[in-house]
């Protein structure tokens, strides 16, 4: 019951990670790879704060800043130098990684003795306390992204990811959507690192290594899934996006649970990742 509950748990606190990956990939088409190394740093940010004694909510606005700056990074690189997206987003993950070691000093730093987010919930089940934490940030986190696209502003970055040109001819300045779009994204995936830090009770330099084929599988299980929800609205599409991260991380908690070497886990992400994009490939190939 505890390894369900744990999936729960984590299934909840990546689901910033899937909406931060959401944003980058099915709002502006764009395969964000600096996702490994905001993530991180997000958690390199929340072990250095909170050790420090930092109060855990300022904690999270540095955190948010520090993800943000990074994926204004790659916007830049992207937009103003002209590079590849997906190179631009290589480059500055490939950068943040020793960034993240500068930052933490060591390859691994414990949260021993320090106070969390969790604890600004006074209830005494520390099960209970983690979930009820988490959700609700979740649930803040996705009314704010849900708000935000849709005002103007919002509807011209979704305007972008759909037709730059049209946009562009319009007068909207695609190259700044593109920039604060990518920072939205991670600074939500630095947020997921601040998390899943807290809950773990560490930072580890190499905890984001592959989190984006992670946060994909997330986002197309949820789409594919819960796809009357998907056609509600962009509120109910951040919401199965949510349940994706959930199901998710069930269904490798499950093959875990079943006996599975844990060595094999990341073969296991990458194998339903590759299954869920050739069913929805195959299923397009049919209607056509």
């Amino acid at each position: 019951m505890d390894f369900i509950i744990t999936a729960v748990i984590q299934g909840i606190g990546f689901s910033a990670l899937g909406l931060g990956i959401f944003l980058s990939l099915r709002i502006f088409n764009i395969p964000d790879i600096t996702t490994d190394g905001s993530y991180t740093l997000g958690g390199v940010i929340t072990a250095i704060c909170l050790t420090h004694h930092v109060h855990p909510l300022v904690t999270l606005l540095a955190a948010l800043a520090g993800g943000m700056i990074a994926g204004t990074l790659t916007g830049l690189i992207h937009t103003h130098l002209k590079v590849n997206a997906l190179l631009s987003g290589i480059l500055v993950m490939t950068a943040l990684y020793s960034i993240n070691l500068a930052i933490l000093g060591r390859s691994n730093l414990p949260l021993i003795g320090a106070n969390d987010y969790f604890g600004l919930l006074p209830i005494a089940n520390p099960f209970l306390q983690q979930i009820i934490s988490i959700l609700l940030f979740v649930i803040v986190l996705s009314l704010i992204i849900s708000w935000i696209l849709r005002t103007d502003f919002g509807i011209a970055m979704r305007a972008t990811g759909n037709s730059e040109v049209m946009v562009r001819a319009m007068g909207v300045n695609t190259n700044k959507m593109k920039i604060i779009g990518l920072a939205i994204a991670n600074g939500c995936t630095a947020l997921s690192g601040y998390l899943l830090t807290q809950y773990q009770g560490f930072a580890d330099i190499n905890m984001g290594i592959g989190i984006v084929i992670s946060g994909l599988g997330s986002v197309m299980v949820g789409e594919t899934l819960f796809k009357p929800l998907v056609k509600r609205g962009i509120f109910f599409h951040l919401l199965a996006i949510i349940l994706g991260c959930l199901t998710f991380r069930l269904i490798l908690a499950l093959a875990l649970s079943a006996g599975i070497d844990p060595n094999y886990l990341r073969l296991i992400t990458a194998l339903i990742v590759l299954l869920i994009v050739a069913l929805g490939n195959l299923k397009s190939w049919k209607q056509a």
